[in-house]
């Protein structure tokens, strides 16, 4: 049995075993109250994390005593998709279908000691590179338990986790149902999923501030340094300052862990959400160096900026949007370090995807198109990698709960 599906299985099978402790009885209908009886509460509000950008909604946590731990909360999420793909890459195929999620999340929200835990399976789709199937993305990059970490709260307003965390850098999140667009986008690809370390967050009035010491690109080499600045002009408003890098060197190579483990990275983000928008337009800037010790004769750069956008025509539909452009520097001759399609090329994109939630049963699609400029025959789409461009068409359905 494929490894995704042994965890998904188990996954729900926890979800099941909750959901009946937690999931309150109806009163009968047209059956009168007690005398005395109250109104129920109103339902739970969704928690902060994980983060959902939107359109899709989270769902209100589910509720369970634990004992000696206290009150936990759990939520869940279950989905498929469907992709085609023109100009496929070599050893990549036009069609695939697999479980984009299925995962279990239980924290502990309160008190001085808190924790997150997100297991089961996933699949992280990215423009412009080779599908790889959930059972490998459990095998060759985060295993059942991408996320996972003790929080320290000695204040409201400070706080410091330790374990796997997601990066504080970065305008789009690693799973599917996070973000506006199924598949997150070129610049994306430049920054990485996850990280281990320790994060220390801070707030004080519109300010918040978070620090990091981490391994990077789940190098298991601590030696990376990131940080953010967020200033929220209003409730509506905020503009981000983010970035970080290797303090040292690595030739440490596995999927996870490619050669951008040794980069520099700075992001510039602002994001406006109001009534039915949301608008995030961000800048990304990259550097890997040259360094002859770990396999890198000649270093490169990229420059990039993105548009993402969603607007809800109600609260069930919505069409969010991402258009991009990215740039790198770099020679061939030089033996340059390639980090898009080739050492000194370009690309664009642009990804439309409509989206409808009732309730916790969503389903959305994804229309993606991506040109590449200045190719290195080899580096770019079809069997060849000659073709500069690619179109994708990808659907995506499932349940959050």
């Amino acid at each position: 049995m494929p490894m995704s599906w042994t965890v998904t299985s188990v996954c729900f099978a926890f979800a099941s075993v909750c959901g009946a402790q937690s999931t309150p009885q109806p009163q009968p209908p047209g059956q009168p109250k007690p005398a005395g009886q109250t109104a129920p509460p109103p339902a739970p509000e969704p928690l902060p994390l994980p983060v959902f950008v939107g359109p899709l909604k989270a769902a209100p946590p589910n509720t369970f005593d634990a004992g000696p731990f206290g009150k936990l909360h759990w939520n869940g999420i279950l989905s498929g998709l469907g992709l085609w793909q023109g100009s496929p890459m070599a050893d990549d195929d036009p069609l695939h279908a697999d479980v984009s999620n299925g995962q279990v999340l239980i924290q502990k929200n309160t008190g001085w000691w808190q924790f997150y835990l997100q297991a089961g399976a996933y699949n992280f789709l990215a423009l412009g590179t080779k599908f790889l199937s959930t059972s490998d993305s459990l095998s060759e990059l985060f295993g059942p338990l991408p996320v996972g970490f003790l929080k320290l709260v000695p204040s409201k307003h400070v706080s410091l986790s330790i374990g796997a965390l997601p990066p504080i850098y970065g305008a789009e999140y690693a799973f599917t149902f996070q973000n506006m667009n199924i598949e997150r986008g070129l610049l994306w690809n430049q920054e990485n999923d996850f990280n281990r370390g320790i994060q220390l967050d801070a707030t004080a009035g519109p300010i918040t501030a978070s620090f990091s010491w981490n391994d990077g690109f789940y190098s298991n080499r601590y030696s990376w340094l990131t940080g953010s600045f967020t200033y929220a002009f209003n409730k509506e408003n905020t503009l981000t300052f983010a970035g970080g890098g290797n303090l040292g060197q690595t030739a440490f190579r596995t999927l996870a862990t490619p050669v951008q483990n040794n980069s520099r990275i700075f992001n510039v983000i602002y994001t406006y959400k109001k009534d039915r928008w949301i608008v995030q337009p961000y800048f990304q800037y990259t550097r890997v160096p040259e360094n002859h010790k770990i396999g890198i004769d000649e270093g490169a750069s990229t420059k990039g900026g993105a548009i993402l956008a969603s607007y809800s025509f109600n609260k069930y539909a919505s069409l969010a949007g991402r258009g991009e452009y990215i740039s790198s520097t770099g020679d061939p001759v030089e033996q340059s370090v390639n980090l898009i399609y080739g050492p000194g090329s370009d690309a664009w994109s642009i990804t439309l995807t409509p989206t409808f939630q009732f309730q916790r049963f969503f389903v959305r699609g994804d229309l993606s198109f991506v040109r590449a400029i200045h190719i290195r025959p080899g580096d770019a789409f079809g069997r060849a990698g000659t073709s500069p461009n690619q179109a994708r068409g990808v659907i995506e359905a499932g349940f959050i709960f």
